[in-house]
């Protein structure tokens, strides 16, 4: 381990690293909802304590759910296209949805109120924007 960096919890260590010449003096994960902007969330040390990157990291999970309901309403299969290429592509598609849904997921597993949030509202804004009858064509209902 660098002895410049913070300890890790052992859930992020790899077993042949000791931990044990470093005193823990914080605890990187909560086990409730808090509203503080320390935090890492996705990647070791990222957004860190910085403002700036905490702010970007929101945006990031914010495009990330909307990327997620963009996906979820994808309709790329035109009618008579070879079954067998379409279900594979559907698939992908899916798999493709899935990941970043699983991002959204760990980023919100973080237990910061604002990245909660902005999974939320990045969920309801694509909603709004790529399900929702609001932006059809077709207004009938």
């Amino acid at each position: 381990m660098n002895p410049n960096t913070p300890p890790l919890p052992m859930a992020w260590t790899n077993s042949n690293e000791t931990t044990h010449n470093h005193p823990r003096t914080h605890h990187l994960w909560h086990l409730s909802f808090y509203w503080g902007r320390n935090t890492f969330f996705l990647f070791p040390n990222w957004p860190g304590n910085s403002r700036g990157m905490y702010g970007l990291g929101l945006i990031f999970v914010f495009v990330l759910a909307i990327v997620v309901e963009f996906f979820s309403n994808l309709k790329l299969v035109k009618p008579g296209s070879n079954r067998a290429a379409a279900v594979f592509f559907q698939a992908g598609v899916q798999a493709v949805r899935a990941g970043f849904a699983y991002l959204v997921m760990l980023a919100v597993m973080s237990y910061n109120g604002g990245v909660f949030l902005a999974a939320i509202l990045g969920h309801a804004v694509g909603y709004v924007v790529f399900r929702s009858p609001i932006f059809k064509k077709d207004m009938d209902r």
